[in-house]
């Protein structure tokens, strides 16, 4: 790079006064050759130069009438929409955003494991314009790149909020990694609110899915069905080819790939939406007791109450979840009488983990709140002998294991002669 590209790049920096203004270099044609260049330009691919040096950048504009999945991604707008209408505290929330002030995030690399070793080989991201949604990806066609790579990347990137899936453990940081290896020749990175879906999706469908990768997300919650897909785990390997053939053939497969995962994060941030905001008349019984418990856990207690109590007229394990999760409400607010109703129902369940559970509140209220030593030990006695018949304990709490039913029944049986 020569001495009059790195003092200009550095202006940016050296103002006084006020605030910085964003740097912008354009692209400009120069003699570097790219090689199968008319094979990346129909496939609306073009080179991004930049000193002696140049990365790749493909454009692709879908109208909002387009479906991915379930949804339009006009749909998305009216997810954005809810929030800031409907008075819900959520750390998903949209509220105080436009739409187009989100921006979809996704990455490709070399590896899974994070630091300076693992490079990143491909930034895509969407974001709402007008009555679009366009979604760019800049490419990293050799090592070497790495500074137009950032350079056009971030001097388009002008949002308030990243929505990625997995990206606060593994996307973002990485990309702060690299920065940090080109941040004295491009822009800052800038200060980000993050909505990382990864945590929603465990949060809702962990009951029935056993993998949460995306795509299985995809296909089994918002029917979103793969055609001809290239395995993300084989990304790596067709990068590292591309890199010593320079054909584009493998790296096309690479982007539809993460295309279809930067859109399917747009149709996925508007189910979770509508799953969260009560919107989803498809919504299973499942679900909207894990919506109603995920409130419960945030403190948003009538938010919680409002769902859950939907549930609870029911005689299916969701039911008696709900009234558990209800009662632990009832719990905290000091109610005693309405917790004992509560988990009384629950100690007829059925199910092991809920009566156990239920059984050891029951004792709680009874010996230290109720006052009532008898029904205490009742309780204690009905979990030792679900314990006894159990072949193996559930996992849960230490408190539910024989031994601490025992000792608990033990200092009852104290107390109630002391009582006598």
């Amino acid at each position: 790079m020569s001495l009059k590209n790195k003092l200009n790049r550095l202006k940016p920096h050296l103002s006084v006064g006020g605030p910085l203004e964003k740097m912008y270099i354009p692209s400009q044609e120069t003699n570097i050759e790219v090689p199968f260049k008319e094979k990346w330009e129909q496939a609306n691919v073009f080179p991004y130069f930049l000193d002696e040096s140049y990365c790749l950048i493909r454009e692709v504009i879908y109208p909002l009438s387009h479906q991915h999945g379930h949804y339009r991604f006009r749909d998305f707008l009216t997810a954005v929409e809810i929030w800031n209408n409907q008075p819900v505290n959520h750390p998903l929330s949209a509220e105080g955003h436009q739409a187009e002030e989100l921006f979809f995030f996704d990455t490709e690399t070399t590896g899974l494991g994070g630091g300076v070793g693992n490079t990143i080989f491909l930034l895509g991201y969407a974001s709402i314009s007008g009555d679009s949604l366009i979604l760019r990806q800049h490419i990293l066609p050799n090592p070497g790149a790495e500074v137009p790579l950032y350079q056009s990347f971030l001097e388009k990137v002008d949002y308030k909020t990243l929505v990625t899936y997995n990206g606060k453990s593994f996307d973002w940081p990485q990309v702060k990694t690299r920065h940090t290896l080109v941040r004295e020749h491009v822009p800052k990175l800038p200060q980000f609110g993050h909505f990382d879906l990864f945590h929603a999706a465990r949060r809702l469908w962990k009951h029935k899915l056993e993998r949460l990768k995306l795509a299985v997300v995809e296909k089994e919650v918002l029917g979103v069905d793969r055609v001809d897909d290239i395995p993300g785990f084989l990304a790596p390997m067709i990068y590292f080819d591309f890199i010593d053939s320079k054909q584009p053939d493998g790296m096309l497969g690479i982007l539809k790939h993460n295309e279809i995962d930067i859109l399917s994060l747009v149709t996925l941030y508007t189910h979770i939406t509508f799953q969260l905001c009560g919107i989803d008349t498809d919504q299973t019984r499942s679900e909207s007791f894990e919506v109603g418990r995920w409130f419960a856990s945030l403190g948003e207690k009538n938010q919680a109450e409002k769902v859950l109590t939907k549930l609870v007229n029911g005689s299916d394990i969701t039911s008696f979840q709900a009234k558990y999760s209800l009662a632990l409400q009832r719990k905290k607010e000091h109610d005693w009488v309405k917790a004992e109703k509560l988990f009384s129902d629950v100690v007829e369940s059925g199910d092991n983990r809920l009566m156990l559970e239920a059984c050891l509140e029951l004792a709680k209220i009874y010996e230290h709140r109720l006052k009532d030593f008898g029904l205490a030990i009742d309780y204690c006695q009905k979990a030792t002998m679900i314990v006894s018949q159990l072949e193996q304990t559930p996992k849960i709490s230490g408190q539910l294991n024989l031994e601490q039913f025992q000792f608990r029944l033990k200092r009852l049986e104290r107390k109630r002669q002391n009582s006598l």
